[in-house]
């Protein structure tokens, strides 16, 4: 059975793991950044909603030009890399978020926030594309060390996302805008200065490499299955805080439990369970029961306790799928990780692009119930679709993965994320 790199690490790896270059320090800070960009923008959508003028399907595109444009781009991403190296691509990356998020800052139109998003997309791509396979490169103590470090970075910034959020975002709803981009300018401050430059990959990939690659029904199977599990996720993440209708600071501290759930579900739980049951089981049964959380959402979404119950919640679900379906794709097919990665990513993120949308629609044209109960029918379309692939995904509960390395690294960055 596949093995976590949570549960393949040598019990000597952890007296190396504090002891790094500043350039994986540098590097690992603008990892916690990225990934509080998943739930920073939480807690200031009702407040840009109550400030501009705009109803809960306009201000859920800010989720859906950020998604869209970085599903594209990943197809673009290990292009560029392996042409320009990952240390330009890295700043490049920042750089572009930077300016993006300050612009979105300094908006006065729903619709400017939406298109500085999309840019802010653009620059995310490149960077989570290329970060981890880069603290990899530059990291002591070898790859299961620079995994740990990672795997910190992604759960203290998806915990502490809608936190942050909710903090600056009960200033104002430009706050969180504008922190992003302080921080993630000291971040390129510090790996301009800090990282060495590192040597481009060893072969250049190609466009066409990712379309190549989801003629291979096994990896089709679980980028179908993942579209349809984001409908339910950014249902969840982009809709819910409209009928919560509480300050950002209240949103931010849900949220934040949220997250905390979901890091200590994908680094502590998927394991354990994965190595008991099997992954795939294990994916249909955490999608299953998300599917019936957000059910539950949709019959009392007008009962405040039970929607904070149910997000909450629903991190378990949600760190455990993340976990398991990020290492089946980096097996479920016979080509190269980066190309599986760029593949999967560009299908699954399409999900993510139209479910906020839709979400808010039916939520302001029809009822708030049918939101809810949308994504829990996607989500359970998804456990059929997965299902209904498990002969060709048969191998992966049988894959002994060797030690993980840069391809790896680059998969584990791109779809974490």
């Amino acid at each position: 059975m596949p093995a976590s790199p949570a549960t393949s690490r040598s019990a000597g790896d952890g007296a190396s793991i504090l002891h790094q270059p500043k350039a994986v320090w540098a590097v690992a800070f603008a990892c916690v950044i990225a990934f509080m960009g998943i739930g920073l923008v939480d807690p200031i959508l009702q407040p840009i909603s109550r400030e501009l003028g705009a109803t809960p399907s306009q201000v859920s595109l800010l989720f859906t030009s950020y998604m869209a444009v970085t599903g594209v781009a990943m197809l673009v991403t290990g292009v560029i890399a392996s042409r320009i190296g990952p240390k330009p691509t890295l700043l490049g990356g920042l750089a572009i978020i930077v300016v993006f998020s300050a612009l979105a800052g300094h908006s006065d139109t729903i619709d400017q926030i939406v298109e500085f998003r999309a840019g802010w997309g653009l620059g995310n791509a490149l960077f989570i594309a290329t970060a981890l396979a880069t603290i990899v490169g530059a990291a002591s103590g070898g790859v299961a060390s620079a995994i740990i470090l990672y795997e910190a970075a992604l759960g203290i910034g998806i915990a502490t996302g809608p936190l942050v959020g909710g903090l600056l975002g009960g200033i104002s709803w430009r706050g969180p805008f504008f922190g992003v981009a302080a921080l993630m300018a000291i971040a390129f401050i510090a790996i301009a200065v800090f990282l060495p430059s590192l040597p481009k990959p060893a072969r250049a990939t190609s466009l066409a490499d990712p379309f190549r690659a989801l003629r291979h029904r096994s990896l089709l199977t679980v980028g179908i299955t993942a579209l349809l599990y984001n409908f339910g996720f950014f249902t969840l993440l982009a809709y819910t805080p409209f009928p919560l209708d509480m300050t950002a600071h209240q949103i931010g501290f849900i949220f934040f439990g949220w997250g905390l759930c979901l890091a200590v579900a994908s680094v502590f739980v998927a394991p354990r369970l994965q190595l008991r049951f099997g992954t795939i089981r294990v994916v249909a049964v955490a999608l299953t029961l998300f599917a019936l959380d957000l059910a539950v959402m949709g019959l009392f979404t007008d009962h405040k306790p039970v929607l904070v119950v149910c997000v909450v919640v629903a991190g378990i679900f949600l760190g455990i799928n993340n976990t398991l379906v990020t290492e089946t794709v980096m097996v479920a097919a016979p080509v190269e990780r980066g190309t599986a990665s760029a593949a999967y990513s560009f299908v699954r993120f399409a999900g993510g692009a139209v479910a906020p949308w839709l979400a808010g629609k039916l939520g302001e044209t029809v009822s708030p119930h049918l939101s809810f109960y949308v994504g829990a029918g996607a989500t359970a379309v998804g456990v059929l679709v997965l299902l209904s692939g498990r002969r060709v995904l048969a191998h992966v509960d049988r894959h002994e993965p060797a030690e993980q390395g840069v391809d790896e690294a680059q998969v584990l960055s791109a779809a974490d994320a």
